[in-house]
Order: C-alpha cells, then structure tokens, then sequence
C-alpha cells in the first residue's frame, strides 16, 4: 500500500495527491501535523533512501536551521526521536510503498507508482488513446471499482 505523507500547506503534496487520484491509485494519506509519524514509518522510509536521513529531514529548512543540530552529532535513535518531535523538518512530500520510495513531487518519478499492468498497456499502441478511457478499462478488466 502507498503512503503518503503530507502537510496541508505544501503544494507539492496537494499535486501529488490530485495525481494519485487523478489515476485512481490507493493511498493513505498521513498528514505529518495531524498525525504524529511513528518509528516503524521513519524506518519503512530510510529502507527506501540512498542517503539515510539526509534524504528526508530538509537541512535548508527554516524549521530545521532554527533548532541549531546537526545531523552528524546524533545517533540514529536520537534522529528518529527529532523527526518525530519535529515534523516539520522532514521533506515533503514522501510517497512510499514497500519497495520505492519518492521524495516531493516530480510528474515523471510519481509514474512509478502506477501498478506495472497498467503501466504496460499505456501508452496505447494507437496513440490516440486518452489515459482516463485506458485506466477504466484497465480498472473494470481487473474487476477495481473506478470513479
């Protein structure tokens, strides 16, 4: 299952959730100031960084530059514990699965995300397909209730 983790002023964050819907991909949606982040979802995402923490927490941030740390002076348990006491520092937004994860919004990386079935069959052959028509088919075939 995607989860997606947002805040509501981001506008990254609304784009990548009118996309996942425009598709009708399902996602849970985890708004990172209404509810608090956990250490199992700190761990799925550093599961799916190249970097560690350093792809997460946004150093450049006022949130993060206003609490004067640094990220090279804290264990990994002391990070997980900063993340989930400041939320605020982490980049936004985060979308994960259990196997990739992608962090902000980028219109050609979030297609990663649409099921490989579907991402098969489009674009169409023909070329003068639309995309909506080609997901409800792909979604009544697969038996998935569509908008």
């Amino acid at each position: 299952m995607i989860t997606v983790y947002t805040t509501n002023s981001c506008s990254s964050c609304k784009k990548a959730i009118k996309w996942l819907n425009d598709h009708q991909i399902k996602f849970t949606e985890k708004n990172l100031f209404t509810e608090p982040i956990t250490r199992q979802d700190i761990k799925i995402m550093l599961e799916n960084t190249e970097n560690g923490f350093e792809d997460i927490i946004s150093t450049r941030s006022k949130a993060f530059q206003n609490l004067n740390v640094s990220i090279d002076d804290m264990t990994y348990n002391e990070l997980v514990d900063f993340i989930i006491n400041n939320p605020s520092v982490l980049r936004r937004p985060i979308i994960v699965d259990d196997r990739k994860m992608q962090i902000g919004y980028n219109d050609d990386e979030i297609r990663a995300f649409i099921p490989a079935e579907l991402r098969k069959i489009l674009p169409c052959e023909c070329g003068d397909c639309d995309y909506k028509r080609l997901v409800q088919e792909y979604l009544q075939k697969n038996g998935i209730k569509g908008d």
